[in-house]
């Protein structure tokens, strides 16, 4: 689902940060479906998981700020 054009992003500091990186290395995004055995999807749920159990989850100020 595309974001509509008039929403503000929740976090944009870290899509600018996102944006930055992107500037200085050659990125391609590729839509993989998820949970459908994709080996680096698969991954990162794995990382995901794993930051979330996290005993002290760092907080995203900008993202609390906006919502």
């Amino acid at each position: 689902m595309a974001k509509k054009q008039k929403e503000q992003a929740k976090n944009p500091d870290l899509w600018q940060r996102l944006l930055d990186l992107c500037e200085q290395h050659q990125v391609e995004f590729v839509w993989v479906k998820g949970h459908a055995g994709h080996p680096e999807n698969e991954q990162c749920d794995r990382l995901a998981v794993a930051a979330c159990q996290e005993v002290e989850l760092s907080i995203d100020a900008v993202y609390e700020e906006q919502k």
